[in-house]
């Protein structure tokens, strides 16, 4: 392909000329920088490119396609951009400004109408120099040319509507701050995994991947994966079969009498994949042995056995206790009738179903229990597991969290189109595979720089929100090992993380509305790694401890005008502290300067390591700075994780 930047009116010249959907009158293009454009035409043939008075002659190549760059401009406009060949596109009322990508799952995702005061939102998005273009969700075996429609539009209440709250909330900020219009590309599918959105060539060499990437390589790829699809349906339709093999595995395991010596042991806090279970689904048996004594036996009991994913059966000495069908996201806690209970032994038994990605019982360290009026029974220790229908899981059955589809529908067809840089909302679907994230997740950033062609653009992502009940004892949590994944992706040069940890409410479930600070804060982020403005952008973060006796002092960077306590008692929430035995007691904790909390607690003598928020929703934190940022959650130990 060859161009030539000319200063002369455009000459007839004959070509059949067509533009990706990406370019569309009402669009934005960069400020400050020669922005790519491109499209296709017959091989061999001449087309014309002209905008603010200049115009470029490309060449087509043998598979007819053209590329060229197009005048470097500062912002303003409107302009009109022709492409003309053997016929003429005109686009109208192109603004040169500040372009943004905004990608992710359901967080991106999250329209505005849906938003805190969504409906005032809503009407008072009347901002004709921001313009909005939303890519169609799209999956794809190899990735696409083009996007199948969409087109830029002026930002007003219809449009916004159903735009992203998040994308809004920060292109509204970008522009107010920077007087500049703001052009906002939104690509976001819900409930999707980071490695959906990667390149074939990022995922190839990849160990935990580079079988699905080569499956993509085989034509009859859908024909397979749909076979796979009805037979796993035919098989259990959603519900999974009494266990072929174990037709009297109620009866049999219920027994007091059972001898389960050749069971695994287990631990119910950590899913079947962190107990060396890896890349299965199935049925597993978990069995466990309580004694009771008489006094217990005379009323009924509560039993909480924390999450499970996906579904459970719970049966005590052989009789049903209740079951949940498809939740991985719900505390089980059933009443035990005391008709079940023995003086003596007692057999719960828990048949745990899981059909896709990882499975298992889920509870807290510490927290499985058996609730009596005189006291609680500790079950949380001495579960043993066996499986009686697995099968291995290759290929995931839901098409848009299979490695590199969207990419290639959705990002790839507009990848080289020329911006300021990227915002990214997503992690809550990887949150049980952290260790996992902890290195796709820059790989991800790295490899859409690599086809982007810009450099080490801005890459801006926020981490994610608080969800779930507050945990009541200190343990593990799969949504604070993806926020620390996500917290080290900040070695990445020109990166920075907008804090949602305080936005998040109980009952909101994963979609908190609050989208007004999180879009806010990625503003702040843009601001300084992409403008380079003077502010405050970063949420404290942990930087270094200090054992003082019985006493661990916490030092933070990023404390802006320093740390802060919101709340008029000056007590701070959520850190913990554990010593060499690593069981984690709530500590106190109070501010000792602008960067130093020390924490301590009479539970921990010798303390060898402190968290601070780590917990799926780590309830009502009050640690920020006087710039109002929320601190980061971290951990100082390096312990195993209880995700892979």
């Amino acid at each position: 392909m060859q161009a030539l930047l000319l200063t002369t009116g455009v000459n007839t010249l004959h070509a059949k000329v067509r533009l990706p959907k990406i370019f569309s009158s009402n669009m934005v293009l960069q400020q400050g920088q020669a922005n790519p454009i491109w499209g296709w035409a017959d091989k061999g043939e001449k087309v014309a490119i002209s905008i603010a008075g200049k115009s470029i002659i490309a060449k087509t190549g043998k598979d007819g396609k053209w590329k060229v760059f197009l005048p470097v401009l500062d912002y303003g406009g409107p302009y009109t951009l022709i492409v003309k060949g053997d016929n003429l596109i005109e686009l109208n009322n192109i603004l040169i400004g500040e372009v943004w990508v905004c990608s992710g799952q359901s967080n991106m995702g999250w329209q505005l109408k849906l938003c805190n005061n969504g409906a005032q939102e809503v009407a008072n998005a009347n901002y004709p120099r921001i313009r909005l273009f939303t890519v169609p969700k799209k999956i794809s075996q190899f990735p696409l040319d083009d996007i199948e429609a969409g087109e830029w539009v002026e930002c007003s209440p219809e449009s916004a509507r159903y735009f992203s709250g998040v994308a809004y909330f920060f292109g509204r900020n970008i522009h107010q701050k920077l007087d500049v219009p703001v052009g906002l590309i939104h690509s976001s599918r819900g409930g999707t995994v980071a490695e959906s959105w990667m390149s074939t060539e990022s995922l190839q060499e990849d160990p935990d991947f580079k079988d699905n990437v080569a499956a993509l390589k085989v034509a009859d790829f859908y024909k397979i994966i749909h076979e796979r699809e009805s037979n796993v349906m035919s098989k259990f339709g959603g519900v999974l079969p009494v266990d072929s093999a174990c037709n009297t595995c109620l009866s049999s395991f219920s027994s007091v009498d059972y001898d389960d010596s050749k069971w695994a042991d287990v631990l119910v806090n950590k899913r079947w994949e962190a107990n060396g279970y890896t890349n299965i689904d199935g049925v597993a048996w978990y069995r466990k042995v309580v004694l009771l004594n008489d006094q217990k036996t005379r009323s009924d009991l509560t039993l909480r056995l924390g999450r499970v994913d996906e579904s459970d059966t719970v049966w005590m000495n052989g009789h049903f206790i209740g079951s949940t069908r498809n939740d991985s996201g719900t505390e089980r806690v059933y009443t035990v009738p005391k008709e079940t209970l023995k003086t003596g032994k007692n057999i719960i038994l828990v048949r745990v179903e899981d059909t896709r990605d990882s499975g298992g019982l889920l509870g807290l360290a510490g927290g499985q229990s058996l609730e009596t009026p005189d006291g609680i029974v500790d079950i949380s220790q001495e579960w043993k597991i066996k499986f009686t229908w697995t099968k291995l899981n290759p290929i995931q059955i839901n098409h848009y969290e299979y490695p590199t589809m969207l990419y290639n529908g959705m990002i790839h067809p507009i990848s080289g189109f020329g911006m300021k840089g990227v915002i990214w909302y997503q992690g809550e679907s990887n949150a049980s595979r952290a260790s996992q994230y902890q290195r796709i997740f820059p790989n991800l950033i790295t490899d859409w720089r690599k086809h982007w062609g810009q450099g080490d653009f801005p890459f801006l992502f926020v981490s994610i929100a608080n969800y779930r009940q507050p945990q009541q004892v200190p343990g593990e949590s799969d949504y604070a090992e993806l926020r620390e994944a996500q917290t080290m992706t900040l070695s990445l040069p020109n990166t920075a993380m907008a804090m949602a940890i305080d936005i998040g409410e109980a009952g909101e479930g994963v979609h908190p509305p609050n989208k007004q600070d999180v879009g806010y804060r990625l503003a702040l982020n843009a601001l300084k790694i992409a403008y380079n403005k003077d502010v405050v952008y970063a949420a404290p973060l942990f930087a270094s401890m200090q054992i003082f006796e019985n006493k661990a002092d916490i030092v933070f960077s990023h404390v802006g005008g320093g740390l802060m306590v919101k709340d008029r008692y000056g007590y701070i929430n959520g850190f913990t502290i554990a010593g060499s035995d690593q069981k984690f007691y709530w500590a106190k904790a109070e501010l000792i300067d602008d960067h130093t909390v020390r924490v301590y607690s009479p539970h921990v003598s010798n303390p060898v390591a402190v968290r601070y928020a780590w917990a799926d929703n780590p309830g009502d934190i009050n640690l920020y700075n006087k710039e109002g940022l929320p601190a980061n959650p971290f951990r100082t130990d390096s312990w195993p994780r209880n995700t892979k």
